[in-house]
């Protein structure tokens, strides 16, 4: 993905800074980010580096192409309720989370260079405090009446 300021993309399209963008809630933001994860399971995604040893300033500006935060940077539902970019900062800011929840989504030391979109959707819907139920709970309650 080619990365361009405003700036740029004004010399070659009209960009219509006025238009309005869609209020979702942050459940709806978390909610959007595990959908599109989850379209491709398998996909591997590069991770970033020992988040949690960056300084901020550098903490914030940290991206990777093909990581779980680009996979919603590159949604233009997403981009059109805010999103301005796929860095750590913007993440963090978009999705209102810790630096601890981003860690543990997309941090080097949790899963080497890459992690599945599978994994990292696991991970943002523990954010939101949904999981969906293990195996043995599933088969539970479809022999509990």
């Amino acid at each position: 993905m080619k990365h361009q300021t405003l700036e740029q993309l004004q010399n070659i399209a009209d960009i219509d800074q006025a238009y309005p963008h869609r209020v979702m809630s942050r459940s709806e933001r978390l909610e959007r980010w595990v959908e599109l994860l989850e379209l491709s399971p398998h996909r591997r995604l590069a991770t970033l580096y020992q988040t949690e040893h960056q300084p901020t300033s550098v903490l914030s500006l940290l991206r990777s192409d093909n990581s779980p935060i680009s996979v919603a940077f590159e949604d233009p539902i997403l981009r059109a309720a805010g999103l301005e970019n796929d860095t750590y900062g913007q993440a963090k800011k978009f999705f209102s989370l810790t630096d601890g929840e981003l860690h543990n989504v997309l941090c080097y030391c949790h899963f080497g260079a890459t992690v599945s979109a599978a994994t990292a959707a696991h991970y943002v819907r523990g954010i939101l405090g949904v999981d969906r139920p293990g195996l043995f709970a599933r088969l539970r309650a479809l022999f509990t009446y």
